[in-house]
């Protein structure tokens, strides 16, 4: 339907007793519509999405989309596209159902992208850090409430005039999951498939890290102007999610820190539970590389083809099937397309359109060279205690002689010595009081590049005390989140809990003296708190690895 004959159908008509009426038309896809619209008892303008015909003739499609739409209706923050109202009404002899939103002056982030990359090839680092830091912010509000997103992606998020990030379209993925309607058959995926968790394409139960896996592959995208998986069907790429390695970002964009590099291998892990364990977690750290990279335009190699593909519409395909993978490659597949669920935009000529939500409309980009090759880049994140041995090797630091003034002294020291050995097994054995002072140096000796510990990083006793619950049991709680935290602080949160914690020393000057560097079980596994299993830290000397 062209843009024209949208308006003149629409034109004038109103919704909810005449306290709606209809405007211009913003987007339309396959699944909805979304028109400007007034608000004529509290006098605004507002942004009126209204579903086809034939979800409309769905009662269970429609009772899930109006209890998805009551959830959403309660997300009230500065990065979320806040609903206001949601009902059905008759239009031409059929029911349809509609949500009312704020109306958002701006243009979607795939417009920005494309843009940027005309310009340089991609977005600068910096920039793209710090709106990815914006959407994890609207996703911590959401996944607090147990509302998972499903479909994130640049066509989902928008950026306003004064440079606002906005993330719409929440519970509509979800509502279509429930597979309530005959466009969606039981075991079929819904989703835009270039920014699909491997759970998700494998047909399996999400969480809120499966909401972060895709937004890893938004950064991925922003920061090299192109996706790391792509192929000829929603089912190649979907494999690509299960068994392919994605490439670095810098060895896209050569100006792209090795940060960069860890934060979006973290993002992307097939495992969930390697993944960052949570939306402020993502976020802290994304906020923390953005504070340390340098300003400076994008460096991307010669002969790799970009393109924002930010616009590939959502598709229903049936997931991957491990026991008989598909090859990658062009593979003809029984899928359905279908455009986002929320619509896609209008075309509007050559300069992009502003206006609430004009989303997809790109081209999928060809695979570029670089699609089968495999990172080799592990992130830091996940670090293996470097440990020492007292006395060791001659090439060692702690190897090294000491030539001490007096035999007086000497003996003080290897007395000292031998006490603080005595102190930290003991302290492994009675439950983690390896560092009385809170601090790794406490067992260790100062080395040359010695960093200091930072008693800023706390963690609030009540993140033990008062766990988060188990996505998927309810009966069951996940483990916080102490990586990076000041150890001091960590144990008075354990002791708080009651839990049993040990501690490792590892050698590293990065984060500082008593940092947590590594912890198992990992952040966000599921644990019974009735059986609840030693906590074992991995933290950090102050001093540079060996």
């Amino acid at each position: 339907m062209s843009q024209d004959g949208a308006q003149s159908r629409f034109a004038g008509r109103a919704l909810a007793g005449g306290r709606y009426q209809l405007r211009d038309l913003l987007g339309e896809g396959g699944m909805a519509s979304v028109h400007l619209a007034y608000d004529s008892v509290l006098d605004r303008q507002v942004a009126i999405k209204t579903l086809h015909t034939e979800l409309g003739r769905e009662q269970a499609f429609r009772e899930r989309f109006r209890r998805e739409a009551q959830s959403v209706a309660k997300l009230t923050h500065t990065n979320i596209v806040s609903v206001f109202d949601t009902g059905e009404d008759e239009l031409d002899g059929t029911t349809m159902p509609y949500i009312v939103m704020e109306y958002v002056e701006g243009r979607p982030l795939g417009s920005v992208l494309e843009e940027d990359v005309r310009r340089q090839g991609a977005m600068p680092a910096d920039k793209a850090l710090k709106i990815t830091a914006d959407v994890l912010a609207a996703l911590e509000i959401s996944h607090e409430m147990g509302l998972v997103h499903r479909d994130i992606k640049p066509g989902n998020v928008m950026m306003t005039k004064r440079g606002v990030v906005k993330v719409m379209d929440f519970g509509i993925a979800r509502a279509m999951q429930s597979g309530v309607t005959s466009m969606t058959q039981t075991g079929m995926v819904v989703g835009t498939p270039q920014y699909l968790s491997p759970e998700q394409a494998l047909g399996r139960g999400v969480d809120a890290r499966s909401d972060l896996y895709s937004v890893g592959i938004m950064l991925f995208q922003l920061v090299t102007g192109r996706l790391p998986f792509d192929a000829d069907s929603p089912l190649a790429i979907a494999y690509a999610h299960v068994q392919e390695e994605p490439v670095s970002p810098s060895s896209i964009n050569r100006s792209l820190p090795p940060a960069v590099d860890a934060l979006v291998a973290r993002a992307l892990k097939k495992n969930p539970n390697e993944r960052f364990p949570n939306a402020e977690a993502m976020r802290d750290e994304c906020l923390r590389v953005a504070s340390s990279v340098q300003a400076a335009p994008p460096s991307i190699v010669p002969g790799v083809q970009t393109s924002s593909g930010a616009g590939v519409g959502s598709a229903v395909f049936p997931p991957v099937d491990q026991a008989n993978p598909a090859p990658s490659g062009n593979i003809q597949t029984p899928y359905q397309p279908v455009p986002n669920p929320y619509g896609n935009p209008v075309p509007s000529g050559p300069s992009p359109a502003y206006g609430y939500p004009q989303q997809g409309g790109y081209q999928t980009p060809a695979p570029s060279p670089y699609a089968h090759q495999q990172a080799s880049t592990p992130p830091p994140y996940t670090m293996s205690p470097q440990t020492t041995p007292m006395g060791g090797g001659p090439g060692g630091r702690s190897g090294r002689p000491v030539v001490v003034g007096s035999v007086a002294v000497a003996g003080i020291a290897v007395f000292g010595l031998i006490l603080a050995l005595v102190l930290h097994n003991k302290g492994d054995d009675n439950g983690g009081t390896a560092h009385p002072s809170g601090s790794a140096s406490a067992s260790a000796s100062k080395a040359a590049g010695y960093r200091g510990p930072d008693p800023s990083r706390t963690i609030d006793s009540s993140e033990c005390t008062e766990p988060q619950e188990s996505y998927n049991d309810p009966a069951k709680i996940r483990v916080p989140n102490f990586q990076y935290k000041y150890v001091k602080s960590v144990k008075a949160c354990l002791q708080a809990a009651g839990w049993k914690v040990s501690v490792k020393d590892m050698d590293e000057n990065t984060y500082g003296d008593g940092t947590v560097m590594n912890q198992f079980p990992a952040a966000g596994t599921d644990v019974d708190p009735k059986n609840m299993p030693e906590i074992q830290l991995g933290v950090s000397t102050g001093n540079p690895a060996s």
